[in-house]
């Protein structure tokens, strides 16, 4: 195994980034990935139900819940980009997948305050953050591929082939 493949399966700090082997980034990712998603489901349902304002001020807090989680899986994951040796096709990866989850966040936030304006929802959700959320989250889906990428056919923050191979061993 080469020295930069090496240096991208072992943490900056193990302490703030997770042990070899161990991410935290990808279980952090779950947080803003479910919120989100989850107020998709509130924004869409809200244009189904007789009384939709629960829905869109759940999608609201969904929206703020996403944006926090965003936040600290964005400072891990900036550590595991650390990690990737510049000049690769690993890190240009990991810098697109930083980018987009960075693009998507900033839309979020400003989905968030789009909505919160004013005295904030009064009935279903208004077609332009609705467009908003389902955008964002196809770019989020996009990011989530090439963080899929990074992590299983990069290998980035893996344990290296000779440990994985030790669970082979009967």
């Amino acid at each position: 195994m080469s020295s930069d493949m090496q240096q991208a399966k072992r943490p900056v700090s193990a302490v703030l980034a997770g042990p070899y082997g161990h991410p935290f980034h990808p279980i952090l990712v779950t947080v803003p990935i479910g919120a989100w998603v989850a107020g998709s489901v509130f924004d869409i349902a809200s244009h189904v139900v007789d009384d939709p304002v629960f829905l869109a001020r759940g999608a609201v807090w969904l929206i703020a819940l996403g944006v926090l989680g965003a936040l600290a899986a964005a400072a891990i994951g900036l550590l595991d980009l650390f990690a990737i040796p510049t000049g690769t096709t690993a890190f240009r990866t990991g810098l697109v997948h930083m980018s987009l989850n960075l693009v998507v966040t900033v839309a979020y936030a400003i989905n968030f305050w789009w909505r919160h304006a004013g005295s904030g929802p009064d009935g279903a959700v208004p077609a332009g953050p609705l467009l908003l959320s389902i955008v964002s989250l196809v770019a989020l889906a996009v990011s989530g591929y090439l963080g899929g990428k990074l992590a299983y056919h990069y290998g980035v923050r893996v344990a290296d082939e000779t440990t994985q191979a030790t669970g082979y061993h009967r």
